[in-house]
């Protein structure tokens, strides 16, 4: 019998298999092998070199060391570990008490949200009947916010949909937060790997809030970019009015940080600050990352040309256009219910599929049973 499993959380290799990111495994035992490091506690703010690294990795060279002044970083637990902190922060400091989402978004938003004593409220964002971005949508709500509300907002691989703005919609909608004085969140999971496989065009919305001169969050993760989910290595990257207020803002964050965890791990920063800071092992990271962005790409399309082949009624364009690990099928409830019962290929119930679980062995398989159980309700 044939099971296949297309709601993992992580990525997966040709072979359904985890993948260790061959640059990761060479610093680890490089790591691993260095006399000269002690089991000593970081700073409460982190490892500076890995800070450091990751504001100009999410924010280029050019942007950090013209606003360095006014960043603010410190190191989280992954990009859970950032958003709480965060939302923590805001919650003692900020005057609204409602945190703007996406509907839908990632599930474990709103119980950040609702552990750090805000309300969430949804903002329209995607629709079902298009399987696209509803911009228009999206902006008549942010513009009916209250002034000054916080909004959660995707960096880039939009999960669970797989739908992100254009550059153009990014700039109404970032223009429209400034007018509203609404402060931005950004959850910054795929920067450069799962998305686009550039980092430099997953980040484009957050540079663009840089250049408007909008004070933002931006709570950063090391574990899909750098396969280091079981490290839960992050920073919380805050982009401020000013070298004043950035001071303020990092020591009430210490303070926050040494309640919450007192000093975050150091293994995993480590690695990373040690590959963002040499251009050879950078570039070695690039490669391996758009390597596994074109895996996605390609079984998107793989899968997208046998649904046609098939003739499956419907338009399935929507999985070829959405970007990074996750796409919003369009399948019903019952459909997704009679996907695993009948077929044994395993998803969540909303539709949502992870790319990287289809291979070249399986795709033939999972585009067959989703043409039969959608002809089934035809």
């Amino acid at each position: 019998m044939i099971f296949i499993i297309i709601k993992f959380i992580a990525y997966r290799d040709e072979e359904g298999k985890p993948y260790i990111l061959p640059v990761v495994r060479d610093i680890e035992l490089q790591v691993v092998q260095d006399e000269k490091r002690k089991h000593e506690y970081l700073p409460i703010s982190g490892l500076a070199d890995f800070n450091l690294a990751m504001a100009e990795l999410l924010l280029g060279e050019g942007n950090f060391n013209s606003f360095k002044e006014r960043i603010a970083v410190v190191q989280c637990i992954a990009g859970t570990g950032s958003l709480r902190v965060a939302f923590e922060f805001l919650n003692k400091f900020h005057t609204s008490k409602v945190v703007a989402i996406s509907e839908p978004t990632w599930e474990n938003h709103k119980s950040i949200i609702r552990e750090s004593h805000f309300i969430w409220k949804p903002y329209r964002y995607y629709e079902s009947s298009t399987k696209a971005l509803d911009v228009k949508g999206m902006l008549e709500d942010l513009e009916a916010f209250p002034e000054g509300t916080i909004v959660l907002l995707h960096a880039c691989a939009h999960n669970p949909t797989g739908v992100d703005p254009t550059f153009s919609d990014w700039e109404k909608i970032l223009k429209l937060i400034k007018v509203k004085h609404h402060f931005p969140v950004f959850d910054v999971a795929y920067q450069g790997g799962l998305a686009t496989g550039d980092p430099k065009t997953d980040a484009g919305a957050v540079c663009l809030a840089v250049q408007l001169e909008i004070e933002f969050f931006a709570c950063q993760s090391c574990s899909k970019i750098f396969g280091l989910y079981d490290e839960r290595t992050g920073a919380l990257t805050c982009f401020l009015a000013s070298a004043r207020a950035k001071q303020a803002v990092e020591s009430q964050l210490k303070i926050i940080l040494r309640t919450m965890i007192s000093n975050p791990p150091h293994h995993g920063a480590r690695v990373v600050a040690t590959i963002l800071k040499s251009t050879k092992l950078r570039q070695e990271w690039l490669q391996t990352i758009k390597a596994m962005t074109e895996r996605i790409l390609k079984m998107r399309q793989e899968l997208y040309t046998r649904l046609k082949r098939l003739s499956t009624p419907g338009d399935w364009s929507h999985i070829v256009n959405q970007k990074g690990m996750f796409t919003f099928t369009g399948l019903t409830e019952s459909q997704c219910a009679l996907l695993t019962e009948k077929h044994h290929v395993y998803l969540v119930s909303n539709g949502r599929i992870n790319i990287c679980g289809l291979t070249n062995e399986n795709v033939d398989y999972v585009a067959n049973a989703i043409y039969q159980v959608v002809t089934s309700d035809c």
